[in-house]
């Protein structure tokens, strides 16, 4: 059995199960199929066996959880081309301690006073198109947000090379502490990332990366570190299958111990703006074993699956009129092979909003991809397990066709 596949399946997906686990039984709360990608409010993904024993083994003894992350961040700054790094209590906790060490660097004293950045450098600049529901985690120690740029389609202009390098340039003061970087799926970004950094650090302004669900590809662990990042941040718990409430903070060394203080200050008064988000030893060496199981995985293999479940559900759908079913693979905005439903003109059917609430409505529940490229219903493989896109494609069809 290779490191990215799961017992009792052959693509590296888990075999469906007809019973509640127990856990959540006793709970009253009834398991969901989820085909909406590695969200948190889905519950991120699912730990590998081996993961779960690592984590098992290291609740049983006590140890000193500095050497312990100093060994983590060894083994994440490899995976990710990265000088130094740690494990923390998620991505957004991430965004909060990378801000917060381009604002004190290792000065206790400035470590103490956040979130009150006052007499410090304390604007992270941000693009207007990055614009997104995470983005007030870079308030949360005490920075302001300088927004700049246009994310609007009609303003296509304002990304001729030169204009959007001079606004970027504007936007730049003496209070920026960092320029922060957001990359997602459909993210619209004003440059490349590299072209971006290197303005940046022309300026000795520190590059900071939200990279929460960029991986898989395995290659994004290195590509913003490679272009210019001076730190990046990853969830642990979604395409890594590590805890749920973990998440991964590289970078340059001095930035990263800074970060790092910002969590601990050891040599400071008071408990540091990212001590609510720490990371327990169960997480630490949980995330440490995800890591080394997701490099050492055969991609190709855990791709291969997701697609065979994607091309049933596409065979099962294919011609319904007024729909337009396609088998999306390799688009960068798509987190895998995705069956994706189109809703023509002449569809006079159910409207996407009411084919989602009729899958969330049955037992059990399916969670299907929002957003995309227009008014569409995609199908995010990455969590589907096997034998799961039988009932996914057993329940649209029979709201597809029968409904309509």
């Amino acid at each position: 059995m290779t490191s990215s596949q799961v017992p009792g399946s052959s693509d590296g997906r888990r075999p469906l199960g007809n019973s509640i686990p127990g856990v959540y039984a006793r709970l009253g709360v009834r398991p969901i199929i989820n085909a909406g990608s590695w969200l948190t409010a889905l519950g991120g993904s699912l730990m590998a066996p081996e993961v779960l024993r690592a984590m098992e083994e290291a609740s049983t003894a006590f140890i000193d959880l500095r050497a312990l992350q100093t060994a983590a961040g060894e083994v994440l700054a490899r995976a990710c081309g990265a000088e130094a790094g740690f494990v923390t209590g998620g991505a957004a906790a991430s965004n909060v301690l990378m801000v917060a060490a381009c604002m004190t660097g290792d000065n206790p004293s400035k470590i103490d006073q956040l979130p009150d950045s006052s007499g410090m450098k304390n604007e992270v600049v941000l693009f207007n198109g990055h614009e997104n529901h995470y983005d007030s985690n870079y308030e949360v120690p005490g920075a302001t947000i300088v927004r700049w740029g246009s994310s609007r389609p009609e303003h296509s202009g304002d990304f001729a090379t030169d204009n959007i390098q001079a606004q970027l340039k504007q936007a730049f003061s003496d209070q920026t502490c960092a320029m922060a970087w957001v990359s997602a799926p459909f993210m619209r970004d004003p440059m490349p990332f590299k072209e971006a950094a290197a303005i940046a650090r022309e300026r000795a302004i520190p590059v900071i990366v939200d990279a929460a669900a960029e991986v898989p590809p395995a290659e994004n662990l290195t590509r913003f570190i490679n272009d210019g990042a001076d730190m990046v941040g990853y969830s642990g718990g979604k395409g890594i299958g590590g805890p749920q409430g973990s998440g991964i903070l590289v970078g340059r060394e001095d930035l990263v111990l800074a970060a790092y203080e910002n969590h601990l200050n050891s040599r400071g008064t008071r408990a540091g703006i990212g001590r609510s988000s720490k990371a327990s030893k169960e997480d630490i060496v949980g995330l440490v074993t995800a890591i080394q199981i997701f490099t050492d995985a055969d991609h190709e293999a855990v791709w291969a699956g997701w697609r065979a479940g994607a091309e049933h559900i596409v065979e099962r759908l294919k011609g319904i009129d007024g729909l337009r079913i396609a088998l999306e693979d390799g688009d960068p905005n798509r987190q895998g092979p995705q069956p994706v439903i189109y809703f023509e003109s002449d569809w006079d059917g159910p409207n996407p909003g009411e084919v989602r609430a009729a899958l969330l409505a049955g037992d059990p529940a399916i969670h299907v991809g929002e957003g995309g490229y227009g008014d569409e219903i995609n199908i995010v493989m990455v969590n589907v397990q096997s034998g799961e896109e039988r009932i996914i494609a057993d329940r649209l069809e029979e709201i597809l066709v029968k409904e309509n």
